[in-house]
């Protein structure tokens, strides 16, 4: 039997669906509501329809609703609180243990999270997201509840709020019609590269360093992969030069995933004048750009020649992946062509996040956001580059002070197979091999150590966990 206790203007409460045995109405009642108590469908604290508005759902009497209720009450399976109702007691705990949820500190298997790239989720900003939101809906547009197939290229408040943010931030330079929004980086490289394929480019190049998601997202395009070395400079942009039929290359130039390393101003320089030379494109991945620790953040790339630049923006390390948040702002000779993949892929963040997102920029709430955790996160780094220095000086931490992890380049050992052990494998934490392209011969080695993801009151016992273990 199937309780809508919504079906009814004078009807308070909520849909409660119960599985009731025949035999006496109220012993089937109470039988059917303890079955969704030890299933998990009613958990404790969980308030139960008014007997009033069980009673007309069920098509009963009041008063037999109402006695189930108080035997149930007597039993401990339920609760009474003036004013709140009836509720699930929580004894009903002991039966729902073994569907508990998983730690949401740490991954199961874990005891600290020291992957890259994984930012602090517990100081997500809920109250000002929530306040974010809810200034959001209150005024949107009703036609923003529609199928988002109607604005491929995703919500314009959003556009209009990133043209703003980004050219002050990061001197892009963006306009309303040549952002398109997507679910996140990932996304975003993969509307990209199906763009490419469809204008004829065989290859895109890469870093000889990288995450392997990319590769794939440009394979399954079609695309080729030739790989470029990468030194103390960054990528070596050079090498284009004997890579005839790349017509566009993948870099991380303000902070090279995972070698740590910026781009420099001559290689940067470089790249352009290939580009303008071959008509070649670049996607810059900005995925930490804000988060320099040392200096203010060097600009976007994509300011330098945004007829040449695809730039990539994301919100997955300055507030939280699970928003699915992420942003291409293109040359013009693209925006229709990844507009029209993002319509038939249709997989973007909801409207409520994009508007939302929108205000949240708008009323400086994300920058405030961004400097509390360029500080929280810089005082991190600095700690453990402490504490590195003072338990294992033969140990070297790479890369410029900047982003959410560090590569730590171990003297004399086989750091990767190092990072297999499991004492190693339980922080969390990836050998540099991951993230090395097919074919790649670099002898460098280390262990790419994410310092961002643990909350603060873990975040010490994660970085003396580290220090015991390293040689």
């Amino acid at each position: 039997m199937h309780a809508t206790t919504g079906s009814q203007s004078s009807v308070a409460g909520l849909d409660l669906y119960l599985d009731r045995p025949g035999g006496r109405v109220r012993d089937g009642v109470m039988e059917a509501i303890r079955d969704a108590i030890r299933s998990g469908r009613l958990v404790p604290g969980v308030q139960l329809p008014s007997s009033r508005a069980l009673a007309a759902d069920l098509g009963v009497a009041r008063n037999t609703v109402a006695r189930a209720y108080a035997e149930l009450i007597a039993e401990g399976w339920l609760t009474s609180q003036h004013g709140s109702g009836t509720l699930v007691a929580q004894r009903a705990e002991v039966v729902r243990s073994v569907a508990s949820p998983p730690n949401r500190r740490t991954q199961p298997g874990l005891d600290h999270d020291l992957r890259p790239g994984h930012p602090d989720l517990s100081s997500f900003p809920r109250t000002e997201w929530s306040r974010a939101v809810k200034r959001a809906l209150n005024a949107a547009p009703f036609e923003a509840f529609g199928y988002s197939y109607t604005d491929p290229h995703g919500r314009p408040e959003l556009r209009i709020a990133l043209a703003e943010y980004l050219a002050r931030a990061r001197g892009v330079r963006a306009r309303l019609d040549n952002i398109v929004i997507c679910s996140g980086a990932s996304e975003g490289l993969k509307l990209v590269a199906r763009a490419l394929a469809g204008a004829g480019v065989a290859a895109v190049a890469v870093e000889a360093f990288g995450l392997h998601t990319q590769t794939e997202s440009l394979a399954q395009a079609q695309l080729r992969c030739p790989p470029m070395a990468v030194d103390s400079h960054g990528a070596d942009v050079m090498a284009l030069d004997d890579m005839p039929d790349a017509g566009a290359v993948l870099l991380t130039p303000s902070h090279q995933f995972p070698l740590g390393v910026p781009l420099h101003s001559d290689r940067r320089a470089a790249v352009v004048d290939w580009a303008r030379r071959t008509g070649g494109l670049i996607i810059e991945d900005d995925y930490d750009g804000e988060f320099r620790y040392d200096r203010s953040p060097v600009g976007a790339l994509h300011g330098i020649d945004p007829d040449h630049v695809i730039y990539m923006g994301t919100a997955s390390k300055s507030l939280a992946p699970g928003l699915r948040l992420g942003w291409l702002v293109l040359p013009d000779r693209l925006v229709h062509a990844v507009g029209r993949e993002r319509g038939e892929r249709d997989e973007t963040s909801s409207f409520v996040d994009q508007l939302a997102m929108a205000e949240f920029v708008v009323s400086g709430s994300y920058d405030r956001h961004i400097r509390t955790m360029r500080a929280q996160y810089r005082r991190r780094r600095e700690q453990l580059v402490t504490a590195v220095a003072r338990s294992s000086p033969t140990t070297t931490v790479a890369g410029m002070p900047a982003g959410l992890h560090v590569l730590l380049e171990l003297a004399e050992t086989d750091a990767s197979a190092l990072a297999g052990q499991r004492a190693w494998r339980r922080l969390g934490v990836d050998g540099l091999d991951v993230f090395r392209r097919p074919g790649v011969g670099s002898k460098r080695d280390g262990l790419v150590i994410g310092f961002a993801s643990p909350a603060p009151s873990a975040w010490s016992a994660a970085l003396d966990a580290l220090i015991r273990l390293l040689p």
